[in-house]
């Protein structure tokens, strides 16, 4: 780690993190309530990943969409109209939308080899991200002249790295950066992720040989053809999956590369103050273990 004391952490000039683990336990509340302080740059992986590295996928598919409608086709190929996405830090519907879900056209649902396509080109973006945070700490200090820095990850970080490998290309440049916490959730947090996915599911990223296999046992399971599948239906099925697929891999990845902060104390920072509070009993914590 970066910080090899409570007391380093509280020291130092430039504070550097990125906080994991799943969408829904605070990532996002925390880098909001430092951003809004003035002196925190806040990194959002998921709005690099739909702005630098699929916005040109998002807006072609917009305007895939558009040149079904003639009229519309004809004002685009003459450039009389633009379109775009308005993907923000607190809406990242633009990516979701284009990831989207396997399963019944009628029902927005994508060709499942589509979706495989679109879930290999967010993992590579995803990565990409990642390993571009080292830059953009440069940048937030040498030309916005922040003096510190948070990285909120998407929740399928685990996935694009090998938690147990010391050589692991994107966990390195992000040790050897940032410290790393994840947020970790208690299986009342895990409910209530259930509950609030259920009520409006979204797409999420998986590793190719878990999604086929995902896949494969939901139509057994079901008995439906690939397109008769409800795309709802079946990303709730699996988020069910992903929650206890991940959970062992975020954990190796505190225990090899960071620490843990509960969702229930994360849920508790309001200031500055607050976070390094948090975080300095946390290098505590896992220097003791």
């Amino acid at each position: 780690m970066i910080y090899e004391s409570a007391k380093d952490w509280s020291d130092a000039s430039h504070k550097r993190v990125a906080l994991f683990g799943m969408s829904g336990l605070g990532k996002t509340h925390v880098a909001n309530a430092l951003r809004t302080s003035g002196n925190w740059f806040h990194y959002s992986v998921d709005y690099r990943i739909g702005t630098r590295y699929m916005g040109e996928y998002i807006v072609d598919n917009l305007k895939r969409e558009a040149m079904k409608n003639p009229f519309l086709a004809a004002l685009l190929r003459n450039d009389s109209i633009d379109i775009s996405s308005n993907i923000s830090f607190d809406d990242l519907a633009p990516l979701s939308s284009y990831l989207g879900k396997p399963g019944d056209a009628a029902k927005g649902g994508l060709a499942f080899e589509e979706y495989m396509s679109r879930q290999d080109q967010h993992r590579t973006a995803e990565i990409n991200a990642l390993t571009d945070t080292g830059y953009f700490v440069d940048r937030s200090q040498t030309l916005y002249k922040y003096d510190n820095f948070i990285c909120d990850t998407g929740g399928s970080i685990c996935e694009v790295v090998d938690p147990d490998n010391p050589n692991d290309p994107v966990l390195r440049h992000l040790s050897d950066t940032l410290l790393l916490v994840w947020i970790k959730g208690s299986k009342a947090h895990a409910e209530q992720l259930v509950e609030r996915f259920n009520a409006a599911p979204k797409p999420m990223y998986y590793p190719p040989e878990i999604m086929r296999d995902m896949w494969r046992r939901y139509l057994e399971k079901t008995g439906c053809s690939e397109a008769d599948v409800d795309p709802d239906d079946f990303i709730r099925w699996g988020y069910g999956e992903a929650l206890s697929h991940r959970q062992p891999r975020y954990q190796a990845m505190a225990e090899n590369w960071g620490v843990t902060v509960s969702a229930q104390d994360v849920a508790q920072v309001a200031t500055p103050d607050d976070f390094d509070a948090l975080i300095g009993a946390a290098i505590s914590a896992a220097k003791q273990d």
